[in-house]
């Protein structure tokens, strides 16, 4: 029941963006050593805050202790980790997803947990949600999935819920949605 410490590690992000930040802003008083992040471009003014350096993935997924994915999916973001991403991780690295399913190829996750190649992952999302009693990410010890709760609150709920109804306001009059997701 022993497992690793944020203490002296290094952190990689995938996808510095709101969450992301928020991520490490947490995470900076547990005693992280190095935050690395990846994305589509370096953002030199969020990383300040962190000392974060902008690297390639796979040089994130190579030196990171610990890795969190926090990025949008997009057709470029769809199936980014995956074996060749795991291959390259440290094998006492955890892996965490908290952005989409579609991110993580799960079959090949499933592989390098199994294998031994990584040491551990969590999972707030997976695809499809939930998944099956039977499927083989749920037969790991080193793995912990959670049902998608990561905003599970009834005030984000409640926001979420007035940004939809907003934005479906101003489709139906014609106009601009407030709350578009532009990709």
């Amino acid at each position: 029941m022993c497992g690793y410490g944020l203490s002296e590690s290094t952190v990689g992000i995938v996808g510095l963006g709101r969450i992301g930040q928020a991520i490490a802003r947490r995470l900076k008083p547990f005693g992280v050593q190095r935050f690395l992040y990846t994305g589509r471009q370096p953002r030199p003014q969020e990383a300040a805050e962190f000392q974060a350096e902008f690297v390639p993935i796979a040089q994130l997924a190579a030196e990171s202790d610990f890795i969190v994915v926090s990025c949008s999916l997009t057709p470029a973001t769809r199936g980014l980790c995956n074996k060749d991403f795991f291959q390259k991780m440290k094998n006492t690295a955890v892996f965490i997803n908290i952005s989409r399913g579609d991110v993580v190829n799960q079959e090949d996750l499933y592989q390098a947990l199994a294998s031994g190649q990584i040491a551990a992952a969590g999972l707030d999302v997976t695809t499809p949600e939930p998944l099956p009693p039977s499927h083989p990410l749920l037969t790991l010890k080193n793995c912990v999935i959670l049902p998608h709760i990561g905003s599970a609150t009834y005030k984000t709920r409640n926001t979420m819920s007035l940004l939809a109804a907003n934005n479906l306001l101003a489709g139906l009059r014609g106009e601009p949605m407030p709350s578009e997701l532009k990709l």
